[in-house]
């Protein structure tokens, strides 16, 4: 009987453990492991990788992390196209943006360059200036195409 008790207090233990882990087992999925270059670094070059990428301090070239997060911290100061599935600047970025998910401009954020993403966010007192493209892949071609056979 002593045998009984132990196994009926490790069920409990068990459902806590897993209230503990069903927290944290969302968390990676949105913010997920990532490299720093932290607000010592300069990077002059290409950046590519598949990991989640923060920079707090300067990249000159292009970085191209598709599948992957990519948030631009508020020290951060990068001259670069930069593609990734999710985008957040919160620094300073001059060069073009390609979200395949999001790009999120916070209001320390300060962009000059031009977006593609299919959703866009740009917070109150973030500074843009560029053009914005939320018609994802070929259809704006398309569009060109007809309006021009309808013009001439």
């Amino acid at each position: 009987m002593k045998n009984a008790h132990p196994t009926s207090r490790n069920q409990p233990a068990r459902s806590h453990s897993r209230i503990t882990y069903a927290a944290p087992a969302s968390t990676p999925s949105s913010s997920g492991r990532a490299a720093v270059i932290g607000p010592g670094i300069h990077i002059n070059g290409d950046i590519s990788g598949d990991e989640n990428l923060l920079v707090e301090g300067k990249v000159d070239g292009k970085i191209r992390l598709g599948s992957n997060h990519v948030e631009i911290g508020q020290s951060g100061q990068v001259n670069a196209d930069i593609t990734a599935k999710v985008i957040k600047i919160a620094g300073q970025v001059r060069g073009d943006l390609n979200g395949t998910e999001k790009v999120v401009i916070s209001s320390s954020g300060n962009v000059h360059g031009n977006i593609v993403a299919p959703r866009m966010t740009l917070e109150d007192g973030a500074i843009f200036k560029g053009s914005i493209d939320m018609d994802p892949g070929e259809p704006a071609k398309a569009q060109v195409a007809k309006t021009g056979k309808k013009a001439g």
